[in-house]
């Protein structure tokens, strides 16, 4: 055992230390957002494979990089948090070195995943890191700040990333990580030298783990090829459902008896932490992927640069980088059902502005629902988290804390491949339904593209490229129409997310006295359990 006590840090150490934890926290979030808009062209240059293979590189990424969570908690019992800290962003500038020398998707996927699964470890250890530095009085503030960096790179990542790959290229993203971690690695290191830690030696679930990390890379490895290889037509496929079939029922039956487990199934059991994960991990699962959906389709299909693409998400800092800040001084009286009600609604109100989108050149008709978007992106997290939380204490608490945050990212990954898969059986039913509308095929007086098609022809235009240049046409609007499917359908979703929080226990109130016995009784039964 090594010694515990640690001097916090004092004066420009202190505020060296809040500006490189804070740029840690921004680098690893920053590929997640600026990876998006980057994924055209990191389709193009490896191999020329479809864009729906680029974002085997995001998702495999966020779902390693949630997969650390419960690892990185164990991994800092025993070999303390600031030095598993450094040692994961050393990993991440190797990771980014191999990301940026690769010429195919089979060296590029593995190091994302590498790259992933570190920079979720310093996610993990980063904030309590920096929480011990600050004095109690100032905690919530630092919390704040937290939660303002947390919240920049979803938004002025879009914009950076598609300036990277305009101006330098897209491998040059990964080159910037390799300088960045090494520096904060090495900046850390100088200013934690010395500090002890307390080792615990608790035993970790491998065998929970293991299943745990195949019945998400399953779920997303379907989701991932299920488009592109025909679903369970694909024998790789077929097999894929089969382990999620045996490894699901098997994790949990493995994990309600493990006394430290990887996953606590059991939190499950309270009903404001069921209800809360519910509706952060749908709630983010929409945004994530109506967010990564829009920006693709911008440069794949309206013809954007990356760099525009992405500055169509800027105008959301505007108003999410107050909000962020604000939202943190809710007063603890308030029963927190409203204000996350009132936010739910916010976003089926923003969507559903969204998805009445028609015009590809207006770039000022996106303008202000993407600016309102920021309001309610910075007031999502903080009223749903203490749904989640109310009435959990000590150990449950920072478990309840984990799991739902390893549940958040999970459902960020599948909300990417989830609307690509809306996206791609919606269009070619618009297709349908436009060529027969405006082909005569459904009003036999009504046969616009023939008669718009002659005129053309009798201007001296060849027929075959104006009846290409009208099915071009047609794919662009039916495709537009799918994108506006999946804004509709998650501004209904957000509804019922809005309506269900209600269910939840109010937060104002201390909980009755016959559910607290019951929360005991389940945390005395977990504790009973044998190891």
């Amino acid at each position: 055992m090594t010694v515990a006590y640690a001097r916090r840090l004092r004066g420009w150490r202190f505020i060296l230390f809040n500006v490189v934890l804070g740029l840690g926290h921004m680098v690893v979030l920053f590929n997640v957002g600026a990876y998006i808009a980057l994924l055209p062209d990191v389709a193009g240059d490896l191999g020329g494979v479809f864009p729906s293979f680029g974002t085997w590189g995001q998702t495999y990424f966020i779902i390693a990089l949630a997969l650390a969570f419960p690892i990185a908690r164990w991994l800092s019992d025993r070999f303390g948090d600031y030095r598993l800290f450094i040692a994961a962003f050393v990993v991440f500038a190797f990771a980014s070195y191999l990301c940026a020398v690769s010429q195919t998707l089979w060296l590029f996927i593995p190091a994302r995943i590498v790259l992933g699964f570190s920079g979720g470890i310093t996610l993990y250890i980063g904030q309590p890191l920096l929480l011990k530095e600050y004095p109690d009085q100032l905690k919530l503030l630092g919390l704040g700040i937290w939660g303002l960096i947390t919240l920049m790179p979803f938004t002025i990542s879009f914009p950076i990333g598609g300036l990277i790959a305009d101006e330098l290229g897209w491998r040059y993203l990964f080159y910037l990580n390799i300088v960045f971690a090494l520096a904060i690695a090495g900046i850390c290191g100088s200013l934690l030298a010395g500090r002890g830690f307390e080792r615990r030696d608790t035993r970790f679930d491998n065998i929970g783990f293991v299943l745990l990390a195949l019945v998400i890379g399953s779920m997303q490895t379907l989701l991932n090829l299920g488009n592109d290889f025909d679903w369970l037509n694909s024998p790789f496929l077929r097999g894929t459902m089969i382990v999620l079939i045996i490894a699901l029922p098997c994790f949990i039956i493995w994990e309600l008896d493990e006394r430290h487990p990887a996953f606590s199934i059991r939190l499950f059991a309270d009903r404001n932490f069921t209800i809360g994960v519910i509706c952060l991990s749908v709630g983010f699962l929409l945004i994530q992927g109506l967010l990564s959906l829009l920006i693709v389709q911008l440069q794949v299909l309206l013809g954007y640069s990356s760099f525009l693409a992405g500055m169509v998400y800027l105008p959301m800092i505007l108003l999410a980088a107050p909000m962020t800040v604000a939202i943190h001084r809710l007063p603890k009286s308030l029963d927190v059902r409203l204000p996350a009600c009132l936010n739910l609604l916010g976003f089926s109100f923003t969507f559903y502005w969204l998805g009445l989108f028609d015009d590809p050149g207006s770039f000022d008709q996106i303008f202000w629902p993407v600016l309102l978007l920021g309001f309610f992106l910075g007031s999502f997290f903080m009223p749903l988290t203490r749904l989640t939380l109310h009435g959990l204490s000590g150990s449950r608490e920072i478990r309840a804390a984990e799991e739902t945050g390893l549940l958040r990212v999970v459902a960020g990954a599948f909300g990417i491949t989830l609307q690509g898969v809306m996206l791609f059986r919606r269009t070619p039913l618009h297709q349908l339904q436009l060529a027969d509308h405006f082909g005569g095929r459904k009003f036999a007086s009504i046969d616009l593209l023939q008669g718009f098609s002659s005129r053309l022809e009798a201007f001296g235009l060849d027929k075959t490229l104006v009846n290409g240049r009208l099915l071009t046409l047609i794919k662009q609007q039916a495709t537009l129409l799918a994108l506006n499917d999946a804004f509709l359908l998650a501004s209904f979703l957000f509804i019922g997310l809005a309506g269900l929080v209600w269910l939840a226990y109010p937060t104002h109130q201390p909980l009755h006295p016959t559910l607290i016995k019951e929360l005991g009784d389940i945390q005395a039964e977990e504790l009973m359990v044998e190891p």
